[in-house]
C-alpha cells in the first residue's frame, strides 16, 4: 500500500515512513505541488495510492465519488514531523485493513 502525501504534509515522512508504506511519495516529489486537488485525486485513482492530508477536501470527495482512490484525513492541527509520523505508524495496523476493505472509501485519524 502506497501513500500519497499531500502539499499540508511534511516531504521526509515518505522516507521516515518507507519501512510500513514503501513506495510512497509526497506530491513535491512528482511535480504536483501546485496541482489541483482534481489531478491529485486522478493520480492517486490511476497509480493505486491512498491520498493522506491534513485538509478535509479528499474526505469530502470521498464521501462525493467513493474510491479509488482511497483518502486518509488527519484531524491534527501543527505539528511537528515526528508527531505525524508516530501518529501514522500508531495507526498502521487500521491503515492495511483500511487499504484492503472494499467498502470505506476514507477514514479519519483521531
Amino acid at each position: 500500500m502506497k501513500l500519497l502525501l499531500d502539499q499540508n504534509l511534511p516531504p521526509r515522512l515518505c522516507f521516515l515512513l518507507a519501512d510500513l508504506f514503501p513506495g510512497s511519495v509526497h506530491v513535491r516529489d512528482i511535480a504536483m505541488s501546485a496541482a489541483s486537488d482534481e489531478e491529485i485525486w486522478e493520480f492517486a485513482k490511476t497509480n493505486d495510492y491512498i491520498i493522506v492530508s491534513k485538509d478535509s477536501d479528499f474526505q469530502a470527495r470521498s464521501l462525493l465519488y467513493g474510491s479509488p482512490p482511497k483518502s486518509i484525513w488527519l484531524r491534527v492541527g501543527n505539528c511537528d514531523v515526528k508527531t505525524i509520523e508516530h501518529l501514522l505508524r500508531r495507526h498502521s495496523a487500521t491503515i492495511c485493513t483500511f487499504a484492503q476493505d472494499r467498502v470505506s472509501s476514507h477514514m479519519m485519524i483521531p
